[in-house]
């Protein structure tokens, strides 16, 4: 494994339900093009009105993948149904979506 990346998101209290049913049945497609640019492990968890994202990054270049998965149309007609229920957690860099968390521990 190369890096470990946790972020966080808060989620709309209304959209909840709408978040887990579509997650549920994540498009085979996503996770194709997510594995396919070197993300392994991914999980979202829920508390409250947050969302807290964890994924391991196996390849040698975050940022140019990430910009090869946003490209993806697949993966933007994704985006414009899960962006609706989520709202930026502040702070954040203003590339980013989700706000990405530092590391303070870990155990192997």
């Amino acid at each position: 494994m190369k890096k470990r990346y946790a972020m966080i998101i808060k989620i709309k209290p209304e959209k909840i339900s709408e978040y887990k049913k579509l997650h549920a049945a994540v498009w085979p497609e996503v996770i194709d093009i997510m594995r396919h640019y070197h993300i392994k492990n991914y999980s979202i968890y829920l508390k409250d009105n947050l969302l807290v994202g964890y994924l391991e990054y196996h390849g040698d270049n975050y940022t140019a993948d990430m910009q090869q998965i946003a490209a993806h149309e697949v993966i933007q007609r994704w985006w414009k149904l899960t962006d609706p229920c989520q709202e930026p957690f502040q702070p954040r860099q203003s590339s980013e979506w989700w706000t990405i968390m530092e590391e303070v521990f870990h155990m192997d």
